[in-house]
């Protein structure tokens, strides 16, 4: 222990209970001789002042420079100086992992509170100061007495290196099991960061950007390599298409010159043809003209009879328009003549027609006297049969009977189809309810799958291998617990961890150890199991009755608010104590300083907020902590086991009773079949009887009806006689009108002999003088036909003319269109120069020639001049490609140059730290006869991101070198390992501080005692910086060293305050009572 005579450092922490009577606690240790600062590290802690933060109303707390032993009870308020320091520092409450809100971190009842740190800093300290108010979770900052904003904090604190946010740095209570689940990548980050150079984690950033953009720019190399030998394997096989389209050129060029030049040709052949038809047509016209004058004197001859002839042709078409109206004439008589004949035949006919009726009345009248005296007979014949009345009335009671049974089997089908249907409806909606039940029951299972695959598939495995196990075995909580109203989940699912939740839950521990054996070892799953307690805990009672706590608020417990099956109830009851774990409203929240001092209490709920209560084991007092509740991710799906239950038993029995109806609708078929079986037998019958009765009744009728048929027509008898007599007078008056008809017809056709006799003399007469101007005609015609010859000649001849003096204007205007010439404008001597040059003259041979070189050029089939264009486009892109190719190049050389260079600045000292911190790290394991080392790992040197810290340690002497892990060591051997790095880290000095709370909670008592040795021996050396461990407990007679300073926390209603505190009154009642001993 310090020496007395050494001056003394004093801390006074003063705690405050839930009372208003406030504790203090007295903190001592040695100072560093000289009792000044200059020991201290630039950015070490002098002073920490808290005031109503978390279980402190004020309390003043001075560091010393090395080693700070930070001891006290659970519950008194040794994590609250680790939050103080993280926050005063502009620390993330997530680095803390306890409430996500900064206002919780206030005294409890108090509207603000406030941190107040004083850093060392040679240029002068710093001072800073938080004020945090609960209201609107909002902080106001100072630095050195001024207001600031968090930025210019956090810039502040960056400077003098301290990084809260690094766990090699800063490991509060909450965060030392993540110390082990840290990657090898980022614990070389944190480390870097905490004892590195300040340039060795920018390097280190550097050389992965480097890397990035080298990777880039290799990338862009290779694409541009591919792409340049691409585009040069595509021009080497243009190359050929190339030459193959210039010889096609040439050959397309002569074809040109060709076509222009056939036009011309064309135009002087058909110019040529044009004279020589015109000296042709000449010499025709002079043929024609003597002709013409030696046939003059026969064509007057013609002309003469020509005129005589004209008067007696209209003459014969006089005389022919009279006969044809005569001839008009008599037709119409003629068809007035068939009309009346028409009539005649009509009225005969009508006298026909009136006979033929009168034979068929005769013989209509003979037929129904017939008819009657047969229905007469018959009449006499049916009265002798016996009366069938009787046996009528009785087929017609039973009839009814049948009737009423038919209604009654069709009112029971009726009322069973409204109980089908009925029924039916029901099943439906339990089926769509159980249906509801199983897709929430699925949407469970999807949120397993989603947050933890390996609990997903061993649950597929249990379910299809449940034989195997001799117990109960559920599913994992979350899938089992269903909570009565989803308002609840959140309070259920805060209560229980996620480890828990994903756990499956057995009934007897052998079938716990096969599972695991399967799963765990077998498939290489991580999962959670949990063996239900031996005697089942589901129904224990709570402490008190929920009743007595109602005026607080409380409604029910935690486990009245869901169901689950008796192994999983009985755990939670076991380990959760959920039958004991009260539930309230806002009215508890109101209430809440006078809920806490209830005895029994020690985890309620509000409706917010989860309070722990602990009760000190020196001063009875209570201590709270509270944390908000996080809604619910998993168990906001309700399914009632019960309900499900009730409907599964509702389906079956509907189910029963729809095969109940089924079996009676067909036993009623077959009751109705046979009624209608009978029916129809009773209804022949009596369709027979009724028949018979009816017959006699029908017969008489019969009888009446034909006499009074045979009166009707024995009145309606035809007058014959008469009838005849009006016919013939009807003849006699159309044969008189006959007779006027045929002697108008006589007249006229007098009158058309007479005007064809007079139009045969006139045909005669132009006979003759036609005959003679046919004979002039034929002697005209003979010496005419020369003349005709010459005629059409002269006429072809001037066609011609015309359509080659036409086509040599076509051909002319043709030739200069295709030579690209002006309408008035002369062939250019050049082009004559070109034609003349080319062998062919005649058309012939141009046609001979153009064949030629087309079939030369379609001989180069799929060539264009884009091919060309293409190929030069692409000779000039490999030039480009060539020089922004050696451009890269040199640039990626460069840019290797310089990540070497960088390489070089980063890992040589990179390694050497490495060194340093595996030759302490190994000397702290060898001093503990154990084994350990710390390597800079990384499987390709080149990928700087994947760069990482390696820690392997050994514990047990017939074990291999293992790497540190959350699986693989147990919580007390990561302990050490994550104790012994840190301490290894702190001899390298380059962080002002170092925090590590409660980390020596898992330890063995030989471990915590070697650790705990190797901690005073390594932050009491005055090469290394300032240290903060926290415990609440130590072992007894442990060494202690005089550099380090050891800060005592008490929390009680006793306490002195600080004013009244006598440290060496204190220490001389220590001296006396070990003295006696």
């Amino acid at each position: 222990m310090a020496d007395p005579s050494k001056k003394r450092r004093i801390s006074n922490i003063n705690s405050s209970s839930q009372t208003a009577v406030s504790s203090t606690a007295n903190t001592g240790g040695p100072s560093e001789g000289n009792g000044g600062e200059d020991r201290f590290v630039e950015g070490s802690i002098l002073r920490l002042t808290m005031k109503n933060f978390l279980t402190y109303d004020y309390s003043v707390v001075h560091p010393g420079p090395n080693l700070n032993m930070i001891v006290g009870a659970n519950g008194t308020g040794k994590s609250s100086i680790v939050c103080a320091i993280c926050l005063g520092l502009a620390g993330k409450t997530a680095i803390l992992g306890r409430g996500d809100k900064v206002g919780t971190y206030v005294k409890r009842g108090c509207a603000k509170g406030s941190v107040e740190i004083e850093l060392y800093k040679t240029s002068g300290n710093l001072v800073i100061n938080r004020e945090i108010h609960v209201e609107n979770n909002q902080s106001l900052w100072m630095l050195n007495g001024r207001h600031c904003n968090q930025k210019t904090v956090e810039e502040e604190v960056k400077t003098l290196r301290i990084q809260v946010s690094n766990l090699c740095q800063f490991l509060p209570q909450e965060k030392v099991g993540e110390f082990a689940k840290m990657s090898k990548i980022e614990l070389l980050e944190a480390t870097e960061k905490s004892v590195g150079p300040p340039e060795m984690y920018e390097y280190h950033c550097e050389l992965k950007n480097f890397r990035n953009r080298e990777r880039e720019l290799e990338n862009v190399v290779k694409e541009k390599v591919s792409f340049l030998e691409k585009a040069k394997q595509r021009n080497e096989r243009n190359k050929l298409d190339v030459n193959r389209y210039y010889e096609k050129k040439r050959h397309l060029d002569v074809i040109e010159l060709l076509e222009k030049k056939k036009p011309w040709v064309e135009y002087e052949t058909t110019r040529k043809h044009l004279e020589v038809v015109k000296k042709e047509r000449e010499e025709a016209k002079k043929q024609l003209s003597a002709l013409k004058q030696a046939q003059a004197p026969m064509l007057r001859k013609i002309q003469l009879i020509d005129n005589q002839l004209k008067p007696t042709e209209t003459k014969i078409k006089a005389k022919t328009l009279a006969i044809k109206e005569a001839s008009l004439k008599c037709k119409q008589k003629q068809d007035q003549m068939d009309k009346k004949q028409k009539e005649v035949e009509d009225i005969k006919q009508t006298l026909k027609l009136k006979q033929m009726e009168e034979e068929d009345h005769q013989k209509r009248i003979s037929n129904t006297k017939r008819t009657i005296e047969d229905l007469k007979a018959e009449l006499a014949k049916v009265g002798d049969q016996p009366d069938v009345t009787p046996r009528i009335n009785v087929v017609n009671v039973e009839l009814r009977r049948i009737q009423v049974d038919r209604a009654k089997i069709e009112g029971e089908k009726a009322d069973l189809r409204r109980e089908r249907d009925n029924l039916h409806a029901e099943s439906k909606m339990l089926e769509k309810k159980l249906n509801d039940m199983n897709n929430m029951m699925n949407a469970k299972e999807e949120k397993l799958r989603g947050r933890h695959r390996d609990t997903h598939t061993a649950l597929q495995w249990l379910r299809k291998n449940k034989q195997l196990f001799r117990g109960n075995v559920h599913e994992p909580m979350m899938l089992v617990i269903n909570v009565k109203d989803h308002r609840f989940a959140k309070y259920v699912e805060n209560h229980i961890s996620f480890q828990d939740l994903r756990a499956f839950v057995f009934q007897r521990k052998e079938d716990m150890e096969t599972f695991m054996t399967e799963v765990r070892d077998t498939m290489n799953l991580k999962v959670n199991s949990i063996s239900a307690p031996e005697s089942s805990c589901a129904k224990r009672a709570p402490s008190r009755n929920i009743e007595s706590l109602r005026h607080f608020g409380f409604f029910t417990y935690l486990r009245e608010m869901f169901d689950a099956p008796d192994e999983v109830m009985s755990y939670l009851c076991h380990q959760y104590r959920v039958h004991d774990v009260p539930v309230g409203s806002d009215q508890t929240k109101a209430m809440i300083k006078t809920v806490i001092e209830e005895p029994y209490l020690k985890v309620l709920y509000t409706t917010e907020e989860r309070y722990t209560l602990k009760r000190s084991f020196y001063s009875n007092k209570i201590s709270t902590s509270n944390s908000a509740v996080h809604p619910s991710q998993y168990l906001t799906i309700t399914v009632d086991a019960e309900e499900k239950r009730q409907l599964e038993q509702q389906m079956k029995t509907c189910e029963s009773k729809l095969r109940e109806i089924d079996e009676r609708m067909k036993a009623l078929q077959k009751e109705a079949a046979a009624l209608d079986r009978r029916d129809n037998e009773l209804l022949a019958e009596k369709k027979q009887l009724s028949e018979l009765k009816g017959k006699k009744r029908q017969l008489e009728q019969k009888i009446s009806t034909k006499q009074d048929s045979l009166k009707q027509m024995e009145h309606n008898v035809i007058d014959l006689k008469k009838i005849e007599e009006e016919t013939e007078k009807k003849i006699a008056a159309v044969n008189s009108q006959k007779k006027s008809i045929v002697i108008a017809f006589m007249d006229q056709m007098k009158l058309r002999a007479k005007l064809t006799r007079e139009k045969v003399y006139l045909a005669l007469e132009t006979v003759g003088l036609m005959a003679e101007k046919n004979k002039l005609e034929n002697d005209c015609r003979e010496g005419s036909s020369e003349l005709k010859t010459t005629e059409h000649k002269c006429s072809t001849l001037e066609h011609r003319k015309v359509q080659l003096t036409e086509q040599c204007k076509g051909l002319l205007k043709r030739a200069k269109t295709i030579c690209r010439m002006r309408a008035d404008e002369s062939l250019p001597e050049d082009l004559r120069n070109a034609f003349s040059q080319l062998t062919p003259d005649t058309l012939d041979e141009i046609d001979a020639m153009l064949n030629e070189e087309r079939s030369r050029a379609e001989c180069f089939t799929g060539l264009s001049e884009s091919v060309v264009h293409e190929y030069n486009r692409r000779e000039q892109e490999i030039q480009h490609l060539d020089k922004e190719l050696e451009d890269q190049n040199k640039a990626l050389t460069d840019y290797r140059q310089n990540i070497s260079e960088a390489k070089e600045r980063w890992l040589n000292p990179l390694k050497q730290l490495v060194e340093q911190i595996n030759g302490k790290f190994s000397d702290f394991f060898r001093s503990m006869q154990c084994a350990g080392e710390v390597d800079l790992h990384s499987e390709n040197e080149e990928e700087y991101d994947k760069y990482g810290i390696r820690i392997r340690v050994k514990f047990h002497s017939n074990t291999q070198l293992h790497e540190l892990t959350v699986h693989h060591q147990s919580g007390g051997e990561r302990s050490v390992s994550t104790m012994l790095y840190l301490m290894a880290l702190q001899e390298l000095n380059r962080c002002p501080f170092r925090v590590v709370d409660e980390i020596n909670q898992g330890m063995d008592p030989v471990n915590e005692r070697r650790v705990f040795d190797i901690v005073v021996r390594t932050a009491c050396k005055e090469t290394t910086s300032q240290y903060f461990f926290i415990t609440p407990k130590l072992l007894q007679n442990l060494q202690y060293a005089e550099e380090m300073t050891v800060l005592c926390v008490h929390n009680g209603a006793y306490m002195l305050p600080p004013n009244q505190w006598d440290d060496k009154a204190f220490v001389r009642r220590c001296l006396r009572r070990s003295a006696r001993t």
